[in-house]
């Protein structure tokens, strides 16, 4: 007698390919009409149907915001001097500093978040003395805010001053986003990168369309976002 019959079998056809990773917004983003593309291993919402030129015409006209969870996001941890030496760059609070393809934020005197890490960070930050890295990037779920209605969109929501006096392009604040805990990257004038738990990506997606379709915003996907303007720190 065998008992080959308890040995999973990979259905037929099957391939060895890594599994697709997948946004806690997927789902409200595929019932918003979105199409997906599979991008270094995410399945990225990359357009609603409107084709990416009337996706970002709508998004410069009043509001738009993009499911961006797929930005890698590494946590450092070391001591200030490390983190700086890792960075090759002052770290102040407060602020975001744009070096190579990611974003790097101060979040304490010994941790730092890096938001869009790609190869280049990641090698970076992995020959690098004296710190820990922590892969975060399934901690945080992320959205980009972006048009000139943005500010207003969060307003509905969002008890954070994101005046320009208060929080200039460039800046970072952590706080309370539509009653969770959450951190703010202001990209540029009109865009905002927001950050907050995984578990709460459906809850803070219908909290934004519900914000933003009143004021004519839409969901865009990755093919519009790349059309807009890129942040100006990253021109600097």
């Amino acid at each position: 007698m065998t008992l080959d019959f308890l040995t999973p079998q990979a259905p037929a056809g099957a391939r060895d390919d890594p599994p697709i990773a997948r946004s806690p917004m997927e789902r409200s983003a595929r019932a918003a009409g979105a199409t997906f593309e599979v991008r270094d291993g995410w399945n990225v919402a990359v357009g609603y149907g409107a084709g990416a030129e009337r996706e970002s015409a709508a998004a410069a006209a009043a509001a738009g915001w993009a499911d961006s969870s797929h930005l890698g996001k590494l946590e450092l941890q070391g001591t200030a001097a490390a983190l700086e030496s890792a960075a090759g760059s002052a770290l102040p609070f407060g602020s975001v500093v744009r070096l190579d393809d990611a974003w790097w934020c101060r979040l304490t005197e010994k941790r730092a978040l890096v938001v869009g890490a790609g190869a280049s960070t990641r090698k970076r930050t992995s020959e690098a003395d004296g710190i820990d890295v922590v892969e975060v990037t399934s901690n945080f779920a992320a959205l980009t805010l972006v048009g000139p209605s943005a500010r207003e969109v969060f307003a509905r929501f969002c008890a954070l001053d994101l005046r320009s006096a208060v929080t200039p392009v460039g800046a970072v604040r952590p706080g309370s986003i539509a009653r969770q805990p959450g951190i703010v990257l202001r990209e540029e004038a009109e865009r905002y990168l927001f950050l907050f738990g995984w578990a709460t990506g459906e809850y803070m997606w219908s909290v934004v369309a519900d914000a933003g379709t009143h004021l004519g915003a839409q969901p865009i996907g990755a093919l519009a976002l790349g059309e807009l303007s890129e942040p100006e720190a990253a021109r600097a």
